[in-house]
């Protein structure tokens, strides 16, 4: 009944903070749209960043920075996103180790954003 997700939204204490720090570190690309939520594209899937307080309906019961855990697929080796990782200042908490992933086995390092989200970044072996 269900073929994939489409976008997932992230409540942050500062959408520019979040912005700013996937698109260096992921290469994300932001998207503004007047009297909608700003949204961190990246392949055919999305990103909807709401700010704390300044939230878009429908929502979340408590829409909580920091709260998100989850798993992007890389689209390029995870050496090369190990490699921004670092370039940016970003720890890695947990990897590159092995995982089960939605499709099987796969290599993950995670990592957290600038509001204490975990990321998930795996690759299946390109």
């Amino acid at each position: 009944m269900i073929a994939g997700i489409d976008h997932f939204v992230l409540t942050v204490r500062s959408v520019d903070d979040t912005c700013a720090f996937y698109q260096r570190v992921l290469g994300f690309r932001r998207l503004d749209t007047p009297n909608l939520p700003t949204a961190l594209l990246f392949g055919t899937q999305k990103i909807n960043v709401h700010e704390v307080g300044r939230t878009f309906e429908p929502k979340a019961k408590a829409p909580t920075p920091g709260t998100a855990d989850f798993c992007l697929v890389a689209a390029r080796p995870l050496a090369e996103i190990c490699a921004s990782l670092e370039a940016n200042g970003v720890a890695v908490e947990v990897g590159p180790v092995e995982r089960i992933g939605a499709r099987g086995p796969m290599m993950s390092v995670y990592f957290r954003d600038p509001d204490g989200n975990l990321v998930e970044v795996s690759d299946y072996g390109l």
